[in-house]
């Protein structure tokens, strides 16, 4: 049980209907009409191919997921609680069936599907809970589209998932879970006829739309500030587009408006997620962030490309600020930063939030060079609380504490905000600078101060912590491609390819510590720590390369 004081702070930052759904969601047991499916409705439109996923069935019954392989029939089952919970739910998803290479595997998937239906009992399970379900719901359809035929019993099972997910809505987690819910709504209202799925179908819309409105940002970042669930929403969005005009002659009036202003968002989404990536085009970890769970931004475009969307946003800019997300890139030349001045996430939902204030994001020539710690698993252990501390990214800490307080899987108590950016520019360089309080709450009263300056060739930070700080540690969490050359006074050597680099550290003792970097869940690499242990309360580190 966490300290009375840690629950509170957690608490206090929750809308009242999360509280009271999470009681309505332990005590409530809905029932649902167990009868056969509605019938289809008639195409009206072309559906584009989807985003697929990597191959995940690798035999009638063997899956890999998350880099970790299963048997399901001789093994492990539909819901063997010890395998880890976010590799149950990607059993449940189906993703498989809209994966590469999925046409040689079609007998396969309907005697999946069969058996799915077999062996999970209605509302049993991990299976039937909220969002596998949604996911389950929007791949079975779209396996359809594609031109499969659903069994019988499996378009009866998808009316009845439909039916039980309509009473189960996560109005207790709220984000990107009940986003999910609606787009599952929508798909299945769309996909069948009569007054169930009109009933969906306006409910999914009714949800969509206000979550749109509070989950797309105005810069066009998904509010929960990680550019892995920032990925999920766009392609979800370009999904919704996909089947409205598959379906365009069955949505009313008011449902058509809605979807005429759906390509802006998705335009100016797309253009968040090209800032969030690195050269080699992908994303960048903050929060819960890492590769091959999301579409990348070339599958993006590509996605909207077969749907007549094209993209005119760039990142050609030396500065481009997401002023409401809360983060900042900066371009010069070779050299690419990704700065976090963002919140942890809203208040009331920061679960897939990192104590990573002030940290960055560093690439040279298309080499990653400074990272923060990516994820590689969920889950209340010990690694997942690591990965989500202050001491995994590219920032600083104070007296040892977190500048937001991360806990369990998905908790956080107080947590730092960050004020706005100043960025003033001066010949050819320029500087940005922001602080943010997350350290208020220690016995020293302390602020974190952070400034960068970009020349031509060179990058400074400088740190500066205000108050009676008992110790202050800046950490530069290293590519496990960079090696370190030589450490030399004052001097450090980086190597990553054919880069050289040079880093200076001002008022600090250097340490290099090993560590590990998670770009996958499932995957850990050691990488090297540049460790800068203050004499003051001021740490500058001048970085250089050719």
């Amino acid at each position: 049980m966490p300290p009375i004081k840690l629950l509170y702070f957690t608490i206090r930052y929750l809308k009242s209907i999360q509280i009271l759904g999470r009681i309505w969601y332990r005590f409530y047991r809905p029932s649902i009409k167990q009868q056969p499916a509605p019938n289809l409705r008639p195409l009206s439109g072309m559906w584009a191919s989807p985003i697929l996923s990597q191959k995940s069935l690798l035999s009638p019954w063997l899956f890999r997921f998350l880099n970790e392989e299963h048997e399901l029939f001789n093994g492990i089952g539909w819901d063997d609680k010890k395998i880890s919970k976010l590799w149950r739910y990607n059993l449940h998803y189906f993703d498989g069936l809209n994966s590469i290479g999925n046409e040689y595997d079609q007998q396969w998937q309907k005697d999946l599907l069969l058996r799915w239906v077999e062996g999970n009992s209605v509302g049993k399970g991990t299976g039937w809970e909220p969002y596998p379900t949604s996911i389950r719901l929007v791949n079975w359809v779209k396996w359809s589209l594609a031109g499969n035929k659903l069994p019988s019993n499996c378009l009866d099972s998808l009316a009845m998932q439909a039916r039980w997910l309509e009473k189960n809505l996560e109005i207790h987690l709220l984000g990107n879970h009940l986003f999910t819910n609606s787009k599952a709504l929508i798909f299945v209202g769309l996909f069948f006829s009569g007054n169930d799925a009109d009933r969906w179908l306006k409910k999914g819309f009714k949800i969509l739309s206000k979550e749109m409105r509070e989950q797309v940002l105005d810069d066009g970042g998904h509010f929960e500030r990680s550019p892995m669930y920032h990925a999920l929403a766009l392609e979800d969005m370009l999904d919704l587009m996909n089947i409205c005009v598959t379906y365009k002659n069955s949505l009313a009036e008011k449902y058509a408006g809605i979807v005429s202003e759906w390509p802006s968002v998705i335009e100016s989404m797309y253009a968040w997620m090209k800032g969030m990536c690195h050269q080699d085009g992908d994303i960048s970890f903050f929060n819960d962030a890492a590769l091959n769970i999301a579409p990348t931004a070339s599958d993006i475009c590509l996605y909207a490309k077969r749907q007549g969307i094209n993209f005119t946003n760039n990142i050609d800019q030396e500065i481009i600020h997401f002023n409401e997300s809360g983060y900042l890139r900066i371009t010069r030349d070779d050299m690419v930063a990704i700065l976090d001045m963002a919140p942890i996430g809203p208040d009331y939902l920061p679960g897939h939030g990192h104590a990573d204030s002030l940290s960055f994001e560093m690439s040279l020539k298309g080499h990653r060079v400074i990272v923060n710690s990516g994820t590689s698993c969920y889950g209340g252990s010990s690694e997942r609380l690591r990965q989500r501390k202050t001491s995994a990214h590219s920032t600083v800490t104070v007296d040892g504490e977190d500048s937001s307080e991360v806990w369990g899987g998905f908790r956080v108590a107080r947590r730092a905000y960050v004020s706005s950016p100043e960025i003033v520019k001066n010949g050819k360089s320029v500087t940005i600078s922001s602080s943010h309080n997350g350290y208020l709450r220690l016995a020293g009263k302390n602020i974190h101060k952070r400034e960068w300056k970009v020349s031509d060739g060179s990058m400074s930070v400088t740190d500066y912590v205000t108050g009676e700080p008992g110790s202050v540690v800046a950490r530069y969490h290293f590519h496990p491609n960079v090696k370190i050359l030589t450490l030399s006074n004052d001097n450090i050597y980086l190597e990553t390819g054919d880069l050289k680099i040079m880093i200076k550290v001002v008022d600090a003792k250097i340490q290099i510590k090993k560590s590990t970097w998670h770009p996958e869940f499932g995957k850990s690499f050691e990488n090297s720590v540049l460790v800068l242990v203050a004499e003051s309360n001021k740490i500058t580190f001048l970085m250089s390369w050719e």
